[in-house]
């Protein structure tokens, strides 16, 4: 018998050329105007409920990051919190990992995200989602990145 390959993802997943992500780590939350740890990394994929990107150190698993997506042709990035859900290496690439966030929930409490930032998503997966070929949601593709 066949087995199924089943997905946990609820969300589309998509690209969106050229996007960089920084992000600061979780004790860093707290000072304000304390610069991102780690500056423009490539965005591998994102969705409404996280967001793939390389990275050139690990981010320690449940910790919780402050993102700041920044998208070619918008003047204001994106800003998100999230928690690390996993991190693999990225061998033999310019980057040395890859970073799997899931964003926190969105609402007006102080450990959310503003539903400002889900609107927004929304508006990109509906202008990239076409084009990015990741809406297969059962699609594993982890390791076919060379950047």
């Amino acid at each position: 018998m066949a087995e199924l390959n089943l997905e946990k993802r609820t969300c589309l997943r998509f690209r969106i050329p050229g996007a960089t992500v920084s992000y600061k780590k979780d004790k860093l939350l707290l000072k304000k105007g304390q610069d991102y740890i780690e500056e423009f990394c490539p965005v591998l994929d994102i969705s409404r409920g996280g967001i793939r990107f390389l990275s050139q150190e690990i981010l320690k698993y449940e910790s919780k990051v402050a993102l700041k997506i920044s998208i070619p042709g918008e003047t204001v990035p994106l800003i998100l919190k999230g928690i690390v859900r996993w991190y693999s290496p990225n061998p033999g690439k310019s980057y040395r990992y890859q970073i799997g966030v899931q964003f926190l929930t969105y609402g007006e409490k102080r450990d959310q995200n503003n539903p400002a930032g889900l609107t927004k998503i929304v508006a990109l997966e509906q202008k990239f989602l076409d084009e990015s070929g990741l809406a297969e949601q059962g699609r594993k593709d982890k390791d076919e990145f060379s950047i």
